[in-house]
């Protein structure tokens, strides 16, 4: 067996009481409704040959009585074979998201958001109809074909003979049926993931979409893909759809059959009118089972073909992962240093044998050219990414020996593209705290506190509900520099032993920048921090300055020992200078970019 099979038999073996007990049942449904017509039989050979009343209504009863056990026994089946799908198909996405949540960077960088998506909707959902009616029918199936054929065979040699005629040709269709099937439906799934991948996009994205007026351009796209995956699935209708009309042509051919056979045989006197009933009730019961089989083969190649692409999910293996030999720590103190540290990206060299050293307290500022490896360089610390070559340590433990989850329990990091969830500002300023139904009152001082360093406090009474606002997906009602501080917010919050503050008064004007400096200074003194910035007026400020450029440190100093040098750094203080000199010489420009709420 497949190692994807076994997987899926796994989480099946989980619940396979309850599923043993629904097989069982398919086993009672099918022995009721294959033995009925066998009563029937008698109760019709016991009229014609004048055995009298009582016989006939004991078979009647009889009849009866199996109807009801067979009525009973479907319920149940049904019940526990669909029960089962349903929980096995909780537990899959359960593992599918929580495997998600383990996989680093690398990784979705290569899978894109729509693809995902559709594993975990549509490519779920066939796996359920796989487990559930794939093994509800299969069985009946399974266990009603042969079942069927050795009460008729024992009954009646001859007219067995002409049903079983049938199966020849069921077997061909099918054989032809089933990879055509897996083909085309693999085909339909991958566009279907191409439209749910172009929503997501148009939707995250749609002010650029606005703000370029292209929005029938991408109606225009979408029309394109939908059009595409419409004949996909039109292909594949027209491969499925002939197969329940044929196989009533069969049927129908198989019950013309019997007459004309059974008849002659009545005639002859060598059978009974009971017989052909029993028979005929047997093609009745055998035709759900020959239309389901179609069906029924159609479900498991989905689900089959559905399942191998959730596995790519599952089998997939985090770069980033704890150690065998992780120690546990309180807290993440110490020197950080970088020692020899090379980091290559898919042929490239990122970050080429850097040593740096920062003692425990210090405030280091980071700065170079755009691509010069600054992002990079923290992202080593909070292990997004490990170093090819060379180590990084904090407080002489190389960080791939701290568990992954303590190490970034200890770092407050405030990204150069803040995300924000769609929820309250309070939650999302106490995302990084534990869990609480209300954060605002559990966690009041550490968000208010985070929020007047951030500059967020004064501009939050304006808001219609204050700190339990909703701030829409990715945080949309507000404005970039204020997504940006409450980012910075966030990694407050936490109170970390270490803060790393990637860019994050990009977009500010240079007086909110002043004024979140003034709240902030204080904090980052004395706490090991990282701030990158492409700001003087932000980097003087630092106990230390490390300019980058092409993945190695070209400068290191302070604010006065750099700017007295030729390079990178003076350039930059010149610039913004006289950058400064031509503002004040002019009236002064609405910033627009740090409003409230839109």
């Amino acid at each position: 067996m497949s190692h994807s099979s076994t997987s899926l038999w796994r989480y099946m073996w989980t619940y396979r009481r309850g599923a043993s007990l629904g097989l069982a049942t398919v086993g009672i449904y099918l022995t009721a409704s294959l033995v009925n017509p066998i009563i029937l039989r008698h109760a019709i050979d016991a009229l014609q040959q004048g055995r009298g009343a009582r016989v006939f209504f004991t078979q009647l009863a009889i009849f009866l009585a199996l109807a009801l056990l067979s009525f009973g026994a479907a319920v149940i089946m049904r019940w526990k074979l669909l029960g089962l799908a349903n929980r096995v198909e909780h537990d899959i996405r359960r593992d599918v998201f929580a495997h998600l949540t383990t996989l680093d960077a690398a990784f979705y960088q290569k899978e894109r958001t729509g693809d995902l998506m559709t594993k975990m909707t549509s490519d779920l959902g066939a796996v359920r109809e796989m487990i559930g009616q794939g093994l509800l029918q299969g069985t009946r199936i399974a266990i009603g074909f042969p079942l069927a054929f050795s009460i008729m065979f024992a009954a009646d040699m001859q007219l067995a003979l002409i049903v079983a005629a049938l199966l020849p040709a069921v077997s061909i269709i099918f054989f032809f049926l089933i990879r055509l099937i897996r083909k085309y439906y693999d085909l339909s799934q991958e566009q279907f993931s191409e439209i749910a991948n172009f929503a997501q996009e148009t939707f995250a994205g749609i002010r650029t979409i606005k703000g370029f007026g292209i929005e029938s351009r991408r109606r225009n796209q979408f029309t394109a893909l939908n059009t595409e995956y419409i004949r996909r699935n039109m292909t594949l209708t027209r491969i499925e759809e002939p197969v329940w009309p044929l196989m009533m042509l069969l049927y129908w051919f198989g019950a013309v059959l019997l007459l004309w056979f059974a008849g002659r045989q009545i005639i002859a006197g060598t059978t009974t009118l009971g017989m052909y009933v029993q028979f005929q009730q047997h093609m009745m019961f055998l035709q759900w089972p020959m239309l389901a089989l179609g069906w029924t083969i159609n479900i498991l190649q989905r689900g089959k073909t559905s399942w191998a692409r959730i596995q790519t999910i599952l089998q997939s293996q985090p770069r980033i992962h704890d150690a065998a030999e992780i120690r546990p720590t309180e807290h993440l103190r110490g020197d950080i240093e970088f020692s020899g540290v090379t980091l290559e990206l898919e042929g490239r060299t990122i970050l080429d044998q850097i040593d740096l050293k920062i003692p425990a307290g210090q405030w280091i500022g980071i700065t170079g050219p755009t691509g010069s490896g600054k992002t990079m360089l923290i992202s080593l610390l909070v292990r997004l990414l490990d170093p090819t070559a060379g180590a990084v340590r904090i407080g002489g433990r190389d960080v791939r020996l701290i568990s992954l989850a303590e190490l970034r329990r200890h770092i407050g990091l405030a990204p150069q593209e803040p995300f924000l969830f769609s929820d309250t500002l309070a939650n999302n300023l106490a995302f990084g705290l534990e869990p609480t139904r209300d954060p605002m009152t559990t966690y009041e001082s550490n968000i208010l506190r985070a929020a007047e360093i951030a500059r967020l406090s004064d501009e939050v009474q304006q808001f219609p509900q204050r700190y339990r606002t909703l701030l829409g997906e990715r945080g949309v009602t507000l404005s970039g520099g204020q997504r940006q501080r409450t980012a910075i917010g966030r990694a407050l919050a936490r109170d970390p032993d270490l803060l790393i503050l990637d860019d994050v008064l990009s977009a500010v004007d240079t007086q909110t920048e002043a004024r979140i400096l003034e709240q902030l200074l204080p904090v980052l003194k004395g706490r090991t921090s990282l701030l990158i910035s492409h700001r003087v007026s932000t980097l003087r400020h630092a106990d230390r300055i490390v300019v980058l450029d092409h993945g190695r440190i070209v400068q290191d100093g302070s604010h006065e020992e750099l700017v007295a040098q030729p390079g990178y750094y003076q350039n930059l203080d010149e610039i913004q200078r006289l950058e400064a000199r031509l503002e004040a010489t002019h009236a002064p420009s609405e910033h627009g970019s740090d409003h409230g709420p839109s």
